[in-house]
């Protein structure tokens, strides 16, 4: 059985619809150890002959067998499979990677092999010694004469030892003395049992070989055998597959480097538009914690104010008053988790304190709780004992200008409540000073025992209309603590309860900052959309520069999804650059801001987390992966013809 055989092979071209016949049935036998020249004048079809046998052009009629199994059927990756395992082409172009050194090229056809890295190496070294350029294998191609070149095309033609080496025009380009040393070489090849294909259009290279097989105007006019075929057995060959990830990232790093500066602007200019987003983003988180720093340190961060209330009740003093919170609503607040403790509440709206001859309107008057901070009593202690009173800085000057005095003093406390029977009813009662407060919150503060003493003084009953829910854990178990607080719902399916007081606050002003970052934030990501305009229009410039080395690769035996993996490695390793250097200046900036600012506020302004360090790399993967999508879909679409005849 012949080891490759050709069965009346026929292929047109068209122009129109003008059909023009390029071979015109060509039948075949080639077996090992065979060094077969194909002569003929230009234009004649060896090179199309050459492309159908080297698995490059399946589009023909008729059929090419391997040990006896069709070609003719074989899909795009088998197709692959075979140039990979079966064929190895020496160009008359030489067709050589130039950003690689020559070991490189060589080394290429074997990533697809199972050898280690190190054997690799040794493999392909021992490949360049045998073509005598055992000297050069750190240099590239621009480095070397065209006979050197075609050593090299020759050693990467045998990296991955296949059983047939098709090489068109090998001497082509070649003076008299380079020639004679490249048939050496081949003629050594055939003397291993390898089949070697030549096509020529020289008489004295097609008497270099074993056999002469004559074409003319399509056809094989004349087959002539010079000398017997070596008869040694070939080698068993070595385990072949398709690229690895690890190997598609290796060479797209390595045409990284190639294209350095380049490479460094598109770096550069997508790094500006993540660095933007991850700068506005530590912006709001800084801003936000220095708000509610400042909030938290009047009051207690972990106990918040509730009110019963519907979503539209409003949260201002006149609907607290209206509000009255059941022994069965604090239960349902005692449940919810993470809340440790719940306190009853009420408040008063204009108290009137009468020191001596002086009167002073407060705004508020409040049972004291945990949302209050004991470290903003700056005189005498806070109101827990029965009718004491708790007074803000702010109150107690205008009624002493010596106010620390008031410490201890009595005072009288008058409010207006509504009685019983709807109609609004005056208290009074005498109370001592316990403390003044220097809280910016005007509050006037007494204990839940003292006014609901008022209020049974004057035959009445205090009703809760407000409570402190006491919440464990840290700061942030704050926030979800209170969203599940107001998700809670009535009877009717509508929801109970409102956050009053800083924690209403500190909520809101968080929302709205959340929102002016992440709009400040968009508006920087638009220099992402910029970026990725950009990674576009470099990668189809990549793939129009690297057609030729697409082509390569494709005869190589490199599958349509290498090609395309090799595009989305270079847009996920530019993606992934930029982000981690935008990182970084990011942190630097924050750094240096932080270290000018904390002299001023005492503060970290800028706050960039993890999340949002983690958020900008992966955003700019992914923009740089999508920006990738047609120029990779586009570089393996190539045809390996179409691409080695590039320019």
């Amino acid at each position: 059985m012949a080891l490759l055989e050709l069965k009346d092979i026929q292929k047109s071209y068209y122009l129109g619809k003008e059909e023009f016949k390029v071979l015109k049935g060509i039948s075949l036998k080639f077996n090992h150890g065979e060094f077969v020249s194909l002569l003929g004048e230009s234009g004649g079809g060896k090179s199309t002959l050459m492309n159908i046998i080297g698995g490059l052009d399946s589009n023909y009629q008729g059929d090419v067998l391997l040990d006896g199994n069709s070609l003719r059927h074989d899909t795009d990756k088998q197709l692959d499979e075979y140039r990979r395992k079966t064929i190895g082409f020496i160009f008359q172009n030489f067709n050589l990677i130039g950003h690689m050194t020559i070991l490189d090229n060589v080394r290429v056809a074997l990533e697809m092999s199972d050898l280690s890295r190190a054997e690799q190496n040794k493999r392909s070294e021992t490949l360049l010694k045998r073509v005598g350029l055992g000297d050069h294998i750190h240099k590239h191609p621009n480095q070397l004469s065209g006979g050197q070149k075609q050593r090299v095309a020759i050693a990467r033609a045998l990296a991955s030892d296949p059983d047939i080496i098709i090489a068109d025009e090998p001497t082509g380009a070649l003076d008299a003395q380079n020639t004679d040393e490249i048939l050496k070489l081949l003629d050594e090849i055939a003397s291993e049992g390898k089949l070697v294909l030549t096509v020529t259009h020289s008489d004295k290279v097609a008497a270099y070989g074993t056999r002469i097989v004559h074409m003319a105007s399509g056809k094989i006019d004349s087959d002539k055998q010079l000398r017997d075929p070596y008869q040694t057995e070939p080698s068993s060959g070595m385990k072949l597959h398709p690229l690895r990830m690890v190997d598609t990232f290796r060479m797209a790093f390595q045409q990284m480097t190639y294209n350095l500066k380049r490479n460094l602007l598109i770096i550069f200019g997508g790094a500006i538009g993540i660095f933007s987003v991850i700068f506005m983003l530590g912006l709001g988180n800084g801003i936000k914690g220095y708000i509610n720093h400042q909030i938290y340190d009047q009051i207690n961060p972990n106990s918040v104010q509730v009110t019963k209330g519907k979503a539209d009740s409003g949260t201002d003093a006149s609907a607290i008053l209206k509000s009255n919170v059941t022994s069965k609503d604090i239960d349902k607040l005692d449940n919810v988790k993470n809340v440790k403790s719940v306190e009853k509440g009420s408040m008063a709206v204009s108290p009137q304190l009468t020191y001596k001859d002086k009167n002073v309107q407060g705004q508020v008057l409040q049972t004291y709780n945990s949302t209050m901070l004991e470290k903003s009593i700056k005189q005498g202690d806070k109101p827990t004992k029965k009718n004491t009173v708790l007074l803000p800085k702010s109150i107690a000057q205008k009624m002493q200008s010596n106010y620390k005095a008031l410490v201890g003093k009595k005072i009288n406390l008058a409010f207006a409540a509504t009685g019983k029977n709807g109609q609004p009813i005056q208290m009074s009662q005498k109370v001592t000073v316990s403390g003044i407060s220097d809280s910016a919150s005007p509050v006037i503060a007494v204990s839940y025992d003292t006014l609901k003493s008022i209020y049974k003084d004057n035959n009445q009953t205090l009703k809760t209309n407000f409570v402190t829910a006491n919440i464990k854990g840290g700061v942030a178990e704050v926030q979800p603590t209170q969203d599940k607080i107001k998700a809670l719902k009535d009877s009717n399916g509508k929801k109970d309860f409102q956050i009053t007081g800083a924690g209403s606050i500190v909520s809101t002003l968080n929302t709205y900052i959340s929102l002016a970052v992440n709009v400040l934030a968009a508006i920087a990501g638009i220099s992402l959309l910029v970026s990725a305009i950009m990674i576009i229009v470099v990668l189809y410039i990549s793939v129009a520069e690297r057609t030729k080395e697409i082509g390569i690769l494709r005869a190589l035996g490199v599958t349509k999804g290498n090609v395309r993996g090799l595009f989305f490695s270079e847009a996920l390793l530019l993606g992934l650059f930029s982000s981690i250097s935008a990182t970084i200046v990011a942190y630097l900036i924050e750094w240096g801001i932080n270290s000018a600012a904390s002299g001023a506020i005492h503060y970290s302004i800028i706050q960039i987390t993890a999340g949002n360090a983690i958020f900008g790399i992966v955003v700019a993967i992914i923009i740089n992966l999508l920006a990738a999508m047609l120029p990779a879909s586009r570089a393996a679409k190539l045809d390996p013809i179409e691409s080695l005849s590039a320019e």
